[in-house]
């Protein structure tokens, strides 16, 4: 079925105690019934997350999630609220303030949640008035601040144009969402649908999804047959949307809600992360030891390590796909207390020595966010993957050197640079007859996980040759290079007079003298014990050449002026460099 783009829609919560007019005031709005369980609409109690939507007069297209307001429900209430932008606060005019309001407002407050609208229900049943002025003055105090307020009853009708209009005004002031982020949806539902298979549903609070697409959930890839939004099929739904997906590749059976739908590769799920709370939240002498972390449908158990301060390192029971910059909620069951929390790391450093904890404490408090946060934290990290480094949350640090799939701090390539000929030179001195230390041996000495960043950090005059990092112009130690002198100038007379085992050892030119030498590239090695000049491949050609072809080894001696003890070798090495041919009948010919 042909669909159409999703553009200009948004998605508001419910929050508010039982029996306000939560879900009435959803169908007043909308016409629709935001119950989806036959035992809620008979009992007259949202039990789990309605969703409604309606078009506004304005043309502006609104989704609604709808939460219970009974206290035995609040982890319901939690996965309805944490990925939607603004909330509907609905208190009652008959029953005002109650505990359960002030949970559910902490919940938002705790959540950061900036936009919201106020509702007195029941406005026909009490004067809203008083209700008014009191729950006004109380989110004031809250991430919320100074909200709009609207007296309404969903009975009689009055007050809903109203309530409409002052949403429109409310959805206009949310902060445009990022279109083009990657895609993490949170599943809130999860059923089958004959001849359709598993569908999923969510509130896409960044990213875009169409069908076709690819995603992750947990260790498997999954790919979207179809996308629903608002009831219809659509080509593609864009942030910020409620989202029905259809997906290929899994079971309902291996689906959970507070289960993510990730883009491949843009996200680190960990266990361990490393927290500020919100000022002032929880005192650090009252922190339980262990609370249940919510974020989007997710409520994972946590234990709680304090650092000093407001900083906490989290251990999740489940991991999951976070994000530096994210925000949690910590809940304490027992206490019923809530507290904000905002993600500064997902791949903490081990804290093993004394005072390490307030170390890394002092240092979450000193490190921003954004770009300036991304250089001090890949400073400390020094080298990591630009993947995993993104997939944390980071933006790339302009200053920093990206190098094939690896990212370095600001200003390491050139501290390392500068260590290198120090380190070098000391290696030279204990190994005078090496060209330079090993590439391994300088990667582990300078901290490097891939001997690739080798290239960006080896600077003239020292060169990357033959698996070392070698002094350019290195030479030989004095009494070898005499040696090597003497045999040089007997090859020049006579290019393929090859030294015996006995001349060498007596030139004191042993296999580790020789070695250096080849590596120097002022000898070349044919064969063990058979070392001649460089060039001996043009000047071994050049005798060939005058030679009839087919030629035999005989022949081929006799034109090098040589022994068999070189000869064989080096024909073979000659056949080995392409320089030559063998032929069935053991003939060659110059290629």
């Amino acid at each position: 079925m042909t669909g159409m783009d999703v553009t200009g829609m948004d998605v508001i919560a419910t929050a508010g105690h039982v029996d306000h007019g939560k879900s009435t005031l959803v169908r007043a709005l909308t016409g629709m019934e935001p119950d989806r369980w036959e035992e809620e609409r008979r009992r007259g109690l949202t039990i789990d997350l309605g969703f409604a939507w309606t078009t506004l007069p304005s043309g502006r297209r609104l989704a609604v999630v709808d939460v219970p307001g009974h206290e035995r429900f609040i982890g319901n209430m939690l996965a309805g609220v944490g990925s939607v932008p603004a909330a509907l606060v609905v208190v009652a005019a008959d029953d005002g303030w109650s505990a359960q309001t002030a949970e559910h407002v902490a919940v938002l407050d705790a959540l950061g949640v900036r936009h919201a609208l106020l509702a007195v229900t029941k406005a026909d049943l009490a004067d809203p008035a008083p209700v008014l002025a009191d729950v006004r003055e109380r989110l004031a105090r809250t991430s919320m601040g100074e909200v709009p307020a609207v007296a309404v009853s969903a009975a009689t009708g009055a007050g809903v144009p109203e309530v409409a209009a002052v949403l429109e005004t409310v959805l206009a002031g949310l902060p445009a969402p990022d279109r083009s982020a990657p895609v993490r949806l949170w599943i809130d539902r999860a059923f089958p649908i004959k001849g359709a298979g598993t569908v999923v549903t969510g509130t896409l609070a960044a990213g875009t999804v169409a069908p076709g697409d690819r995603l992750t959930l947990g260790d498997r890839e999954v790919g979207v047959r179809g996308v629903q939004s608002l009831g219809r099929p659509v080509e593609r739904a864009e942030a910020t949307a409620r989202v029905a997906l259809n997906l290929r590749g899994i079971a309902v059976e291996d689906l959970d809600r507070g289960d993510a739908l990730l883009t491949p590769g843009a996200f680190r799920s960990t266990a361990d992360v490393d927290v500020t709370l919100a000022p002032g939240a929880w005192d650090e002498d009252r922190l339980p030891a262990e609370a249940v972390v919510h974020i989007g449908s997710a409520a994972v158990g946590a234990r709680l390590r304090p650092l000093e301060g407001t900083a906490v390192r989290l251990r999740l029971a489940t991991p999951l796909p976070l994000r530096v910059g994210d925000r949690l909620l910590l809940r304490d069951p027992g206490a019923r207390r809530v507290v904000g929390a905002d993600v500064r790391d997902v791949d903490p450093p081990e804290l093993r020595r004394r005072g390490a904890a307030r170390a890394r404490a002092a240092e979450l408090a000193a490190q921003p966010l954004g770009e300036a946060g991304a250089a001090a934290d890949l400073a400390r990290r020094r080298v990591v993957r630009t993947a995993d480094f993104t997939a944390m949350g980071w933006p790339v640090p302009g200053e920093a050197t990206a190098v094939g799939p690896w990212l370095l701090a600001p200003g390491l390539v050139d501290e390392l640079a500068a260590r290198l000929p120090a380190l070098v030179g000391r290696y030279r001195q204990q190994h005078p007859l090496e060209a330079g230390p090993p590439v391994a041996v300088v990667r582990r000495e300078l901290g490097l996980p891939d001997d690739d960043l080798l290239r960006a950090v080896v600077r003239p005059p020292l060169t990357l040759r033959e698996g070392r990092v070698a002094v350019a112009a290195a030479g030989l130690p004095p009494r070898v290079q005499q040696a090597v002198d003497a045999i040089r100038a007997r090859l020049a007379a006579d290019p393929f007079a090859a030294p015996e085992a006995p001349d060498l050892a007596a030139a004191g030119l042993g296999p580790r003298e020789l070695a250096a030498a080849v590596r120097d590239g002022q000898l070349v090695r044919v064969a063990d014990g058979v070392y001649l000049a460089p060039g001996v491949e043009e000047v071994a050609r050049a005798r060939l050449a005058a030679v009839p072809a087919p030629f035999t080894l005989s022949q081929a001696r006799s034109a090098w002026g040589t022994t068999r003890r070189v000869a064989v070798p080096l024909m073979e090495w000659l056949d080995a460099r392409g320089v030559t041919e063998r032929l069935p009948d053991t003939t060659r010919r110059l290629r």
